[in-house]
């Protein structure tokens, strides 16, 4: 399926399962920014953003739901196009506002290691949501991170930075 073909298929795949669940809501879609290597290589993934009143029960609790929306539009749209897509799904900014907080999260725990050199290891996150802690510390000059659990459990710790003599 060519590239342009795909947008506007998420769009309606999208917007027929929010029809189906009786959610009024107006999918939107647009290509995100690059903001690493692995976007600049394969490309930045296609946003669709859900709009409307109430759409909460599509976040759930901690974002659970929203996922699994993303997941099924995700193998919906690969399945239709017979290959990969990269897709976000989101309501209302949300992912962009919650990564706005874990950004702030970051830096601030990220002092605060630099402050007391004793590491901090951040609540359990999906994948994705680690990732942007992981991202926004990469060039710390104090600090680093790394993930460390498993499964559902897996969480970022932030750690100083080894000083080497030379």
């Amino acid at each position: 399926m060519p590239e342009e073909e795909i947008m506007p298929l998420g769009q309606q795949v999208l917007q027929e399962m929010l029809d189906r669940l009786k959610i009024k809501g107006a999918v939107t879609a647009r290509r995100a920014e690059a903001q690493d290597e692995r976007d600049e290589q394969e490309g930045p993934p296609i946003v669709l953003d859900i709009r409307g009143d109430d759409l909460g029960v599509l976040i759930g609790r901690r974002g659970e739901t929203l996922s699994a929306l993303q997941y099924l539009t995700r193998v919906i749209v690969s399945g239709k196009a017979a290959r990969n897509v990269n897709l976000v799904v989101d309501v209302e900014g949300y992912k962009a506002r919650r990564e706005q907080q874990l950004r702030q999260l970051a830096q601030r725990m990220a002092e605060r290691v630099a402050a007391t050199r004793k590491p901090i290891a951040l609540e359990p996150m999906p994948p994705h949501e680690r990732r942007v802690i992981h991202l926004t510390l990469r060039d710390h000059p104090d600090v680093t991170t790394e993930s460390v659990g498993r499964d559902e459990e897996r969480k970022v710790t932030i750690i100083l930075k080894s000083r080497r003599r030379s």
